[in-house]
């Protein structure tokens, strides 16, 4: 009981700052090593098959960020209403809670991924590609849609663990995968040939890894949440859901702008203009998880505060977040204002795609405004939810899809 009770204060209780870093810079570690792979499957994609490739896998995004989307919904959501009831002490709600959201989301990947595969043409008719991309993007969907089972298993665990009080079990499965994906990306892609075959191999199978990791947590007897698959009232889930839903709009949104821009750019600038899209979005995507990070680690421990009542504390930890994120947003404009094309050109050989290059650059000068907005955004977003607020973290999300789509903000480019 003393161990438990240790563990349970260390969000509750600790000083703010250390406690604040001690979930932070863990979920920092993991995050950006998951980028980090993103970014290396970008590069060995761009470098050794081609920016037809490069567009190819963009052109699926609008699926994957709708398959997400749900699983990220009900997994914050679920971890959120957890963190709630363990501020309150009450234990088996948080383990109710935390068994059917793994069930569900169990349940929800296994079907839409069979459909996914059934309807596979229809779905790239809909998402404008052409005819003549079908085969290359195929290549590359087939292997990866069943291959995405893990990695939706591994959304629902990484909240919940990291709520638990194991943030470093968390980061750690996501470092030992997105090595994996990297040591795979040179050997299949760079070493062996095998194209997108090879890059869609290699995600899968570090997905799968970073599940296995996590599934050590069941392993710790120090735990506060326990699995069990016989459940009722359901219809906390929805609840969980609806208290998520900042977070579908979020992924949902940006399915959605890509969508729009795949289309738009595919009819007016061909696959040239996709890829230069696709590698702006490489390089904002990094900066984006540092600032995901920060808001995944307040809606931890503002939760579990919220349940217990404890609003300065609260406070404090906004306040300590708010200073990162301005520090951070300083960093990355700083970076895309400076040496934005020569970070392009890790994506793509210089002597073949100097047209790709010049509309990337390009993008870039419309997109860095959105960086000082973007980390507040998801913080009040993060924070929002973190108190049951799902309809005003809603709104906050919808505002920056809003600005996502370019109107308020200046011809932006973002997907």
């Amino acid at each position: 009981m003393k161990t438990d009770a240790k563990k349970e204060n260390q969000a509750l209780d600790g000083a703010v700052v250390p406690t604040f870093f001690k979930y932070l810079i863990p979920s920092l570690v993991g995050l950006v090593a998951m980028t980090s792979a993103a970014l290396v499957d970008g590069i060995f994609i761009g470098n050794y098959v081609g920016v037809t490739a490069l567009a190819a896998v963009n052109l699926i995004l609008p699926i994957m960020t709708l398959l997400f989307g749900v699983a990220i919904m009900v997994s914050i959501g679920g971890s959120v209403r957890g963190g709630k009831y363990l501020g309150e002490r009450n234990k088996a709600a948080a383990s109710a809670i935390f068994s059917k959201t793994l069930l569900f989301v169990a349940v929800y990947g296994a079907v839409v991924i069979g459909l996914g595969l059934v309807f596979e043409e229809e779905l790239f008719s809909v998402l404008g590609a052409t005819e003549e991309l079908f085969p290359v993007m195929a290549e590359y969907y087939r292997i990866m849609m069943p291959l995405l089972f893990p990695q939706l298993i591994t959304i629902a665990l990484y909240f919940f663990v990291r709520l638990d009080g194991f943030p470093n079990l968390a980061a750690a499965a996501l470092v030992i995968g997105s090595a994996l994906n990297v040591v795979l990306d040179y050997l299949f892609i760079a070493e062996y040939g095998w194209g997108l075959t090879g890059a869609a191999v290699a995600t899968g199978l570090s997905h799968a890894l970073t599940m296995l990791v996590l599934l050590v947590y069941f392993l710790r007897p120090q735990r506060e949440l326990r699995f069990n698959i016989r459940q009722d009232n359901w219809s906390e889930v929805l609840q969980a859901a609806y208290n998520g839903v900042s977070e579908f709009i979020n992924e949902v949104s940006g399915g959605i702008i890509a969508f729009i821009f795949n289309w738009l750019l595919i009819q007016r600038a061909g696959v040239n203009g996709v890829a230069a899209i696709t590698v702006v979005n490489y390089l904002i995507f990094l900066s984006f998880m540092l600032f995901f990070a920060i808001s995944d680690s307040i809606q931890v421990l503002v939760s579990q505060n919220f349940g217990a009542r404890n609003a300065e504390r609260i406070r404090a930890f906004l306040g300590t977040a708010g200073a990162m994120i301005a520090l951070l947003s300083i960093v990355f404009v700083g970076a895309l204002l400076t040496i934005s094309e020569p970070l392009v050109y890790l994506f793509v050989e210089d002597q073949n795609s100097t047209d790709m290059v010049a509309l990337a650059t390009e993008f870039v000068a419309y997109v860095w405004p959105l960086f000082l907005f973007a980390g507040f955004n998801m913080l009040i977003s993060g924070y929002l939810t973190a108190i049951h607020h799902p309809f005003k973290s809603g709104l906050m999300s919808r505002a920056r899809a809003w600005c996502r789509t370019g109107r308020p903000c200046g011809r932006n480019p973002l997907s």
